[in-house]
């Protein structure tokens, strides 16, 4: 599919699930006026509907983009997913399609390693059934499996960004640090690494997860990794739902090896606030269960609306793919006057010869190019020295924009003025 640029106002943006003012106020900053908002998530056909003359989509973990769904927003260019995870999009199809998916993966770092840090302390205090048993107006006052976090040994499996911000919470409040990531990662701090998952998991008083969803880790922790855990220690996931066995978690539980878990993700989340969530955990009250606030915070969520609404900007103005989770990194940097080409297209060998040939054939001189591949997939951005000025060159244009539709393994072509 290939395109002249649409002038900022004539660009659709819609913006599901009640995503953060800032992301409104960030993209009217860049000019762009035509945004519809939407508080909650549709089901497949009545986002289909919705988005069918939308150029810009913005999302949260529910709203599902489908292949039937992409396929249908036949003017989407681009997609923001306003959280760290992209699961809810078909990833595969979007790039078929030429299109860009962009994630915030660092905005609400602080506010999960928060939370870890108080679920860590109310876990070892044993608040959670200490609190359901003064709720049926008991008073179970005693300090039997009630400890302090100082001194005690954390584990962490996942050194990225809200691992090791979690480590260095956790170290000012006493702890001592372990941790395990299969890339090597430096430490922060007195943190020491493991050599292995199981060698965390053995050594750990509690043990955190910040994992992503990849076929490796899902099930990570099964029964033989949670025997592998001390007696009387602790889980908490944050990361993916499907990492943990929950069932097997849920026996280790039973039978005491575990003293408490908290839960903030799950295999399977009910879709909307309507719908019953259903775990073997449920009625367990040393499990502190939470419906995926992680990042729920308003500094997090404000942050977020700022960063993905940013690089939503950035590629419908400059054609950076800067932070796109399925597309070549490509930055171009944006020279004064010309105009900007952005080319989508199979990877295939001679392409780019056959682009710059076009573009030269329609008399205009190349004065930047980048070109990046991933796999099966190539994006191009070309400034030429030119200007939309004139009637001359937009007929120039819409003429060259007929000859790049003929170009074999051509998916989107843009030029932005």
């Amino acid at each position: 599919m290939a395109q002249l640029s649409l002038a900022k106002d004539k660009i659709t943006v819609v913006l599901l699930e009640g995503i953060a003012a800032t992301a409104v106020e960030t993209l009217r900053g860049f000019g762009y006026s035509n945004i519809r908002t939407q508080t909650k998530s549709l089901d497949e056909a009545a986002l289909a509907d919705m988005l069918a003359d939308a150029h810009i989509v913005g999302i949260r973990s529910r709203t599902q983009l489908t292949e039937t769904v992409l396929r249908s927003a036949r003017k989407l260019f681009c997609v923001g997913c306003f959280c760290i995870g992209t699961d809810q999009v078909d990833l595969a199809t979007a790039r078929r399609l030429g299109i860009p998916v962009f994630n915030a993966p660092y905005s609400n770092t602080r506010s999960v390693a928060e939370l870890m840090i108080a679920e860590i302390i109310m876990l070892f205090r044993g608040v959670q059934p200490k609190s359901f048993a003064v709720h049926r107006g008991e008073w179970p006052k005693s300090a039997a499996n009630a400890n302090e976090i100082r001194g005690k040994i954390l584990g962490i499996v996942g050194y990225g960004h809200i691992g090791s911000q979690l480590s260095v919470l956790a170290e000012a409040m006493g702890m001592q640090v372990r941790y395990f990531d299969i890339q090597k990662k430096l430490a922060i701090g007195n943190a020491v690494p493991c050599p292995s998952l199981e060698a965390v998991l053995a050594v750990s008083d509690v043990v955190s997860l910040h994992v992503p969803d990849t076929p490796q880790t899902r099930n990570l922790i099964r029964a033989e990794q949670l025997a592998v855990m001390k007696p009387g220690s602790f889980l908490l996931n944050a990361s993916r739902g499907k990492v943990v066995d929950i069932d097997a978690l849920a026996g280790a539980l039973r039978s005491g090896h575990l003293l408490g878990a908290a839960l903030d993700v799950f295999p399977k989340e009910p879709k909307s606030r309507d719908d019953l969530f259903e775990s073997s955990l449920r009625g367990m009250e040393q499990v502190i269960l939470t419906p995926h606030i992680g990042g729920s915070t308003e500094e997090a969520q404000a942050n977020i609306g700022h960063e993905v609404a940013e690089k939503l900007a950035g590629y419908s103005d400059i054609g950076s793919t800067v932070g796109a989770v399925n597309f070549p990194q490509v930055a171009l940097p944006v020279q004064e006057q010309g105009i900007r080409f952005l080319h989508i297209h199979e990877n295939r060998p001679g392409l780019l010869s056959e682009i710059d040939r076009t573009l030269s054939a329609g008399g205009l001189n190349l004065s930047a190019q980048y070109l990046q591949t991933e796999g099966d997939l190539g994006y191009v951005v070309t400034d030429v020295t030119a200007t939309h000025e004139d009637d001359a060159t937009r007929r120039k244009l819409r003429s060259l924009r007929e000859d790049l539709r003929t170009i074999g393994g051509t998916i989107r072509a843009r030029f932005l003025f």
